[in-house]
């Protein structure tokens, strides 16, 4: 595989390998949304959510969405309307398996911070699902346990959040970010 890789805005050509990619890293852990409700959330901020194409095809993406401040997205239910907020809110980072430990997870996080930067966002948030709370910890998020990830989260996902901007991510990728 080359090393070029395109971070791109999410074209509706996308959706068919996005809702895969989202599958196999969440149904697992009982956290897969659906094509309906992944959508939602990149419809709301199309300027925050990116493809990772290497090889002329997706293999990867970001959804992200402006939020309040120690909220999050209901897992079950799509995006009605976007907030108003300075919080970023990383719902979705995710690398088909064939292409991790490449450092592409690094690039889409950075490429992330970049744009939430120029776009005026101070805060970024997250559920750490899956035990990637170490993960996420490592990277400057802060755990907020008095922030409950409930209802579609399970009992062990972790509310986090780290002021922008933060340092570059190393060259290790997430197992998920829910």
């Amino acid at each position: 595989m080359s090393d070029d890789v395109l971070i791109r805005p999410i074209g509706a050509d996308d959706w068919d390998s996005i809702v895969a990619m989202e599958s196999r890293a969440y149904a697992e852990l009982g956290l897969s949304e659906g094509r309906k409700v992944l959508r939602s959330r990149a419809e709301v901020s199309p300027e925050t959510s990116f493809v990772l194409e290497a090889a002329g095809r997706a293999v990867g993406y970001l959804l992200a969405l402006p939020y309040p401040a120690d909220r999050y997205p209901d897992l079950r239910r799509a995006e009605e309307t976007g907030f108003t907020s300075r919080n970023l809110h990383l719902h979705d980072i995710v690398v088909a398996a064939a292409y991790r430990r490449r450092g592409m997870a690094r690039q889409l996080l950075d490429h992330l911070v970049g744009t939430a930067l120029s776009c005026g966002y101070e805060q970024l948030s997250l559920v750490a699902v899956g035990g990637s709370e170490r993960f996420w910890s490592a990277r400057g998020f802060t755990a907020h346990p008095e922030v409950v990830a409930s209802g579609s989260y399970s009992s062990t996902a972790v509310y986090m959040s780290t002021p922008l901007p933060i340092a570059s991510a190393p060259r290790v990728h997430p197992r998920d970010t829910k």
